[in-house]
């Protein structure tokens, strides 16, 4: 059976957040890095070389094929800030829909910068992906 591509490291997330080159994305990630950990009970763990994960599940298809991937988290990518997690959890539509500025793709959200959203809502929508992830879904366990 294959490995995720995808595995934590024990790479620094602070030191991560501190060497991203853009001051904005650097100051985003850094208010996402309290945000998270405060909202999870987690610490950041770094998942592979740029996504930072709070908490951990464990998922087996039906096919056989398991695994272990962040319950939710985000990469201070150079075009946008990559959110994971978020947009799975029943609910999660209605809160989109008064998050701001953002776009979807198939399992990220995507924002320019934190001042485009609602923080109130983004604090709405972390909570509830992580306990869809980690709880909700019986497939699912957090290690």
């Amino acid at each position: 059976m294959t490995q995720n591509k995808i595995q934590p490291t024990s790479t620094s997330a602070e030191a991560f957040v501190a060497a991203v080159p853009n001051d904005r994305r650097r100051r985003d990630a850094q208010t996402l890095l309290g945000l998270m950990g405060r909202l999870t009970g987690k610490d950041p763990v770094m998942w592979g070389p740029t996504m930072i994960g709070f908490g951990s599940y464990h998922y087996r298809y039906a096919s056989g094929r398991e695994g272990d991937a962040l319950a939710v988290g985000f990469s201070p990518r150079s075009a946008n800030l990559a959110l994971y997690g978020l947009t799975y959890a029943p609910g999660s539509t209605d809160l989109l829909e008064r998050l701001g500025k953002h776009r979807t793709g198939t399992a990220c959200l995507y924002v320019n910068k934190l001042d485009d959203v609602d923080v109130a809502v983004l604090e709405e929508l972390i909570t509830l992906g992580r306990t869809h992830m980690v709880t909700e879904n019986h497939m699912h366990r957090e290690d």
